[in-house]
């Protein structure tokens, strides 16, 4: 057996329920996936009817609680469906039953897709946004926040250039509230906190699956909850863009794929001299099955 550095990727292949029973308790820092939607990508996953979702799920996200670390966090990238000309309820009724699994829905982040597709419905218009649902274990969780700012731009410059009286103390809600702002505060600061609404254009590379995210998707999430050396899962791998940036980002990571074309599309993604066999006991499994990790 060979010697290893850090950052590596431990690909699986097989149905994550009984893959997920390999990874170790608490040994995981995020967890961000795309499951399949309910009846969709019936040719690639044969498609999961919306009343059984709930069903599907739970033992899932029941061992997704087991491997994630107390002050790791779980990101479920998710959508309804309509069904019989109105949205199903099926992630309401998944986040309600997770609450009762020991899951806080801590927030609710929207990935605003700035190059959805055009479209007409007679009762509704297209969609241009997915809810990133934000779980954790425990109210106390690793959040880098300053990893994710974003620059104040120009409304800033041209708000903060003729600063006023009142601008330059406490400026007192108006309402009566008790809150108020110091607009001068502004003054020396280049970056300001992002908001919970993510923009982002869908992705255009032919990445050879039928529900590709965009890098910066996962990219987002994995400054703002991981620092280098951390380990993020990815249950539903697919073309592997989470497992791949992770690496690239310094990360360890995990992959689990069903399909065998995909999971073979990702270990191909990896140089072939990136790639070391191990048959023992590794850092983030419990069983003795053969896997293959990515090196530096």
């Amino acid at each position: 057996m060979g010697a290893f550095m850090e950052p590596r990727i431990d690909l699986y292949l097989g149905d994550c329920k009984e893959i997920l029973s390999e990874i170790l308790d608490n040994s995981v820092d995020l967890i961000f996936t795309s499951p399949p939607y309910a009846d969709q990508r019936k040719k690639t996953y044969g498609g999961i009817h919306p009343d059984q979702y709930v069903e599907w799920f739970l033992p899932i996200s029941k061992q997704l609680f087991r491997v994630l670390k107390p002050t790791g966090t779980f990101v479920l990238n998710i959508k309804e469906k309509v069904l019989n000309g109105e949205r199903h309820t099926y992630v309401i009724e998944l986040i309600l039953t997770m609450k009762k699994q020991g899951w806080l829905w801590t927030e609710e982040f929207i990935w605003h897709k700035k190059n959805c597709y055009p479209g007409k419905w007679p009762n509704r218009f297209r969609d241009s946004w997915e809810r990133l649902l934000q779980f954790n274990k425990q109210r106390r969780f690793n959040m880098y926040q300053e990893e994710v700012m974003v620059p104040t731009g120009d409304w800033a410059r041209s708000r903060l250039k003729n600063l006023s009286e009142t601008d330059k103390k406490r400026d007192e809600s108006k309402v009566g509230s008790g809150f108020g702002k110091n607009i001068s505060n502004w003054l020396t600061r280049e970056k300001a906190y992002p908001t919970n609404v993510i923009h982002l254009a869908t992705e255009c590379n032919n990445k050879k699956h039928s529900a590709a995210f965009p890098e910066n998707l996962p990219e987002w999430f994995i400054k703002l909850f991981t620092k280098e050396g951390d380990v993020v899962l990815d249950p539903f791998m697919g073309s592997g863009t989470t497992n791949l940036i992770a690496k690239r980002m310094g990360r360890g990571t995990i992959g689990i794929e069903i399909v065998p074309e995909y999971y073979e599309m990702v270990r191909n993604q990896i140089k072939p001299g990136q790639l070391v066999l191990f048959d023992d006991k590794v850092k983030y499994g419990k069983s003795q099955k053969t896997r293959y990790c990515s090196v530096r």
